[in-house]
């Protein structure tokens, strides 16, 4: 039995998702830009895809901007304000310690660009708190973001009292939902935010298609010159399977409504139960209310992070030490790091993040063979009994 716990990384595309896209493969071909039939059959295909993706946000068809995924969202987010906003007094950004590096490399760009950046700390369960926020944002401050569900720990943020905050002193809000939608609803006019990333292949649909969401009236300026598709703001003609396939993603969760996000919450918390019950020294990290309902983030005292990874995938677990997009670094997690962590604990953390296809029966079978794991992993340290619960 090959167990997948590892769906923050990416998902497995579902397969009234996949049949969509086999179908625009053989028969819809044109180009969307074309007038003739077959380019027409193509436009339609996407503003319908784009009216799915904009029911799943609460949002109108015309804000849906299609990219090549999260990482190009954010980055058109960020560069495309900063560049709209480049003429005026505003020269500074501002995100949270814990981003997605997309968002932080981003910022490390335009630094060097003339741009002051600065990172808000976050608290020991990972939340970003309106108070720290106050202090980071300045009259000259024109663009905050936020992530609204962190990829490694899943805690949710404030995001509509950080927008109220950022839009009191007239900056743009963007944030970073790729690990939130499809898991938890998402309005984007009650969260009363500017921009929004989302990822096709987080929510079950395939990779290299996303979306940007840009509220009607806000600024911003294409990153990719070339032709006018989608409406000026991104260049090259739209990848029509892929986002055909993103369409029936956002279809089908807003189709699975709450009744999928109790099944995974169940499993999740029955997973966690399992493991602090079954394995001592153990703690979770982030807030244990607020966060997205597949994700669980552990640390195992006495136990390298990369070594219990190993082992559980020679066992057919597949779970993760973090971010997907920072995997193969020696680095420690800078969310983590960032909520104050030691270096210790820092490096000793598994995420197992569920989904569509997870079962009671997996979740029986991790919890049943990881203590022998753990226990092989620390008698290799030689470093005494089994300890208590690590703290901070």
């Amino acid at each position: 039995m090959r167990i997948y716990l590892d769906h923050n990384a990416t998902t497995p595309v579902a397969p009234e998702v996949a049949d969509a896209m086999a179908t625009a493969l053989r028969t819809t071909f044109g180009n969307p830009s074309s007038l003739h039939r077959h380019g027409q059959e193509a436009k339609t295909a996407l503003d319908e895809a784009r009216t799915a993706v904009a029911r799943l946000l609460g949002a109108a068809p015309t804000e849906i901007v299609f990219t090549s995924g999260g990482s190009e969202s954010d980055n058109l987010a960020i560069r495309g304000a900063a560049v709209a906003l480049a003429g005026g007094k505003r020269r500074h950004l501002v995100a949270s310690a814990i981003e997605h590096e997309a968002v932080l490399q981003t910022l490390k760009a335009l630094s060097k660009q003339g741009w002051t950046t600065t990172l808000v700390r976050v608290d020991a369960s990972g939340v970003v708190t309106p108070e720290q926020l106050a202090e980071a944002i300045t009259d000259q401050t024109a663009l905050v973001s936020v992530m609204h569900a962190n990829n490694e720990i899943g805690t949710i943020q404030p995001i509509a009292d950080l927008a109220r905050l950022a839009h009191a002193r007239g900056a743009v809000f963007h944030t970073d939902a790729v690990q939130s939608v499809g898991k938890l609803p998402v309005d984007v006019r009650a969260l009363d935010i500017d921009l929004l990333s989302l990822s096709a292949h987080k929510l079950n649909g395939p990779k290299g298609v996303g979306a940007l969401w840009v509220r009607r009236g806000t600024r911003l300026t294409s990153q990719t010159t070339g032709g006018k598709q989608e409406r000026n703001r991104r260049a090259g003609t739209e990848n029509v399977p892929a986002i055909v396939g993103l369409g029936a993603a956002a279809r089908r969760a807003l189709d699975k409504g709450s009744a999928e996000t109790d099944r995974v919450a169940a499993l999740r918390d029955r997973l966690e139960r399992g493991i602090l019950a079954g394995v001592p020294g153990t703690v979770v990290n982030g807030d244990p209310a607020r966060r997205v309902p597949n994700t669980c983030n552990i640390s195992f005292d006495r136990v390298e992070a990369e070594s219990l990874l190993i082992a559980l995938d020679l066992d057919d677990v597949a779970v993760s030490t973090g971010s997907a997009c920072s995997s193969g670094t020696l680095e420690p997690s800078h969310v983590l790091r960032a909520m104050g962590f030691s270096p210790h604990r820092t490096q000793n953390s598994i995420r197992f993040s569920l989904g569509l296809g997870n079962t009671a029966d997996e979740v029986d079978r991790v919890v049943a063979v990881l203590p022998g794991i753990v226990d092989r992993l620390r008698a290799l340290t030689r470093r005494g009994p089994r300890p208590a619960a690590p703290g901070r």
